[in-house]
């Protein structure tokens, strides 16, 4: 009697057709998450920004430009490998607006489509407004998610920045 040893072809072609189905459900969940990780940066540079800002707003009752304030964005020259970051800011220049004036301070933008989120300069912003004679300001943050960009997905406690 001869004793063989092995898969049958039906037995091989049925594992290469799982791993199909396993590969096509994990590749876009990976992509996903690559996109994600590279947004997890956004919020709490973002945060940061708003603390240092209500700080500035209790001392000086006005909205204060990065260098007054004394926010550094993250990365070097305002800019890492995922994002691009502007504001009020005027370099060497210090200076100062009203309270009543509203002011985008803080904003964000891709440096690269990052799934269905566009590439954009301002697809993340926190505007700052307050009251006269008030020590302290609102803050609103808004994220793109409108059209071809829809980077709300990526960071979805965003807007609750500031509040």
């Amino acid at each position: 009697m001869m004793n063989k040893k092995g898969f049958t072809l039906i037995e091989l072609m049925v594992v290469v057709v799982i791993i199909g189905i396993l590969a096509a459900v994990a590749v876009p969940k990976l992509f996903g998450m690559i996109a994600k990780s590279k947004a997890s940066e956004v919020g709490p540079a973002a945060g940061t920004y708003v603390k240092m800002q209500q700080a500035y707003i209790s001392e000086a009752m006005a909205i204060g430009d990065w260098v007054i304030i004394g926010y550094k964005a993250p990365g070097t020259g305002d800019k890492t490998t995922n994002f691009t970051y502007d504001g009020f800011k005027k370099g060497a220049t210090v200076s100062t607006v009203a309270l009543t004036v509203e002011t985008v301070g803080w904003k964000a933008g891709n440096n690269a489509k990052l799934n269905d989120c566009a590439k954009a300069d301002d697809n993340w912003s926190v505007t700052v407004k307050g009251e006269e004679g008030a020590s302290e300001a609102t803050f609103t943050s808004k994220v793109k998610n409108t059209g071809t960009s829809l980077c709300a997905d990526l960071t979805p406690t965003f807007e609750t920045i500031g509040k």
